[in-house]
């Protein structure tokens, strides 16, 4: 199920929009991915800079806005069903006004509006910049009526427009550009975000300072396709240009990019990842399969021995380098034999972190029109066996790391259990990798590190010296050896 936005104390304001006279208040609920979450940042900027009032609590909401995905089927299944709960506030809370916005209302538009009447408006990707202009319009008076706001998606953000992050206030999602140019036959992004558009290196640099100046420690660059950046601006090896001035950037300790599409990474880039200290050792690049007539199929560049040929480069020129990948399976076509190569591989392969999505047929996709479709259960069953396999490659890869000293970002008490802190070192991206577990306490006599008797307690956003002593499948125990930094 979904859950509301905790909305930061510090964006509730002393002024506010009125509506007849009284308070109007916006409850705010997420879906989808970082990139999502950045939209729905920018998107409460606005609200919060034009005076209206957040809630965390729906239920108390004169206007419910939810940032919907349609990436895929689960994802689209997960919208509609919190549109449907949050239409329900209607008669048991104080919502006047229904919003869907994002991924699942640009591709979608007019059909959501008709066949959810609980909805007073559907807001595309390329009107986010309107939102506080909206949610106007549709509470004035003598202006009740439904409509939708769609346009083109041109829409892409800056360094000027108000943003209200969420989250941990040391980490932050940097959206580097917008859109897809790729043609995956999979693959609905180009026809909900439209085609590429890269915001200018000056931009970004100056949004990395101002995050720097807020507390920010960790910015992690995220786009459609991370690699392509800055060729519609006419640069070549964009991506390295920008890495190149952003670690020039103080107080920044980690830039972490992701979602590197296979091909187009060169030499330079890796060694920049290596030689850098800013830029984490940890590549985020899904493969999608590794059957060279499945990958023609989903209109990939390269085959599998281009793929073997990549990852072996990376891992000479990045050492200790987390690989972080992704899969699907089901793909029309995919036979037990082009499946159980895909398994053999991830087998051997041994990746960090390793994500498995089950295809789904999508409007408008290349892929809808092809034949030999995959049972669900069958579907089901290979993504199981592949995550099983994974779970047991990173369990394996976590016991390598007892007894060694890792630089950890603290980010707060566990969720699990307030007597320790949560961190993570830099093969760990926030949200969709383990943390590390923390031990404050005392040092045991079998510590190979006495100092740590004299360690403060760190706070969020403290860098420090950690002993791992255990690990899980997906996480990792460990104990303060030096001060926070």
């Amino acid at each position: 199920m979904s859950q509301p936005l905790i909305i930061p104390q510090r964006a509730r304001l002393t002024k506010s929009a009125k509506t007849k006279g009284t308070t109007t208040t916006i409850g705010f609920v997420n879906l989808g991915c970082s990139k999502n979450q950045v939209d729905s940042e920018i998107m409460l900027g606005s609200l919060v800079t034009e005076g209206f009032q957040l809630t965390s609590d729906p239920k108390q909401a004169d206007v419910v806005i939810v940032n919907t995905c349609g990436f895929i089927e689960e994802a689209k299944e997960e919208s509609i069903n919190t549109i449907l709960e949050h239409g329900q506030l209607k008669t048991t809370g104080t919502c006047r006004v229904l919003i869907a916005a994002g991924c699942l209302a640009q591709r979608y538009q007019g059909d959501l509006l008709k066949e959810l009447p609980e909805l007073d408006a559907v807001v595309g990707t390329g009107e986010f910049g309107k939102i506080a202009e909206i949610c106007r319009d549709l509470l004035a008076p003598k202006k009740r009526h439904r409509r939708l706001w769609i346009s083109q998606p041109p829409y892409l953000y800056d360094e000027l427009a108000p943003r209200l992050r969420l989250g941990k206030q040391h980490s932050a999602y940097v959206k580097i550009a917008e859109g897809c140019n790729r043609n995956c036959t999979f693959c609905a992004i180009p026809l909900m975000r439209g085609k590429q558009r890269s915001r200018p290196v000056e931009s970004i640099v100056a949004e990395a300072h101002q995050l720097a100046a807020e507390g920010v420690k960790e910015i992690n660059l995220i786009s459609q396709d991370t690699i392509n950046y800055g060729v519609d601006l006419g640069l070549r090896h964009g991506l390295a240009q920008l890495l190149r001035e952003l670690v020039k950037v103080e107080k920044i300790r980690w830039i972490r990019p992701f979602y590197l599409y296979p091909q187009q990474v060169t030499d330079d880039l890796l060694d920049l990842y290596a030689g850098e200290e800013k830029i984490t050792k940890y590549i985020d690049m899904p493969l999608q399969h590794i059957n060279d007539r499945m990958l023609k199929r989903m209109h990939r560049l390269g085959n599998r021995a281009a793929i073997e040929s990549l990852v072996d480069r990376i891992r000479t020129r990045i050492p200790m380098v987390t690989f972080r990948t992704a899969f699907i399976v089901g793909f029309p076509g995919e036979t037990d034999a082009a499946y159980t190569e895909l398994r053999d591989y991830v087998e051997r392969a041994e990746f960090d972190r390793v994500a498995v999505f089950l295809y789904s047929d999508e409007e408008g996709t290349g892929a809808v029109g092809l034949d030999e479709k995959v049972e669900r259960d069958v579907m089901d069953k290979r993504r199981n066996e592949i995550l099983s396999i994974q779970e047991s490659i990173s369990a394996a890869k976590g016991r390598a790391k007892v007894g060694s000293i890792l630089e950890v970002l603290v980010d707060g008490r566990s969720e699990e259990t307030e007597h320790v802190l949560e961190g993570r070192h830099e093969g760990l991206a926030p949200e969709i990798d383990g943390v590390v577990y923390i031990d404050e306490g005392p040092s045991d006599t079998t510590s190979q590190h006495p100092a740590r008797r004299n360690v403060s307690s760190p706070t969020p956003g403290d860098f420090c010296k950690v002993e791992i002593t255990d690990a899980a499948a997906f996480d990792l125990v460990g104990r303060i050896v030096t001060a926070p930094v």
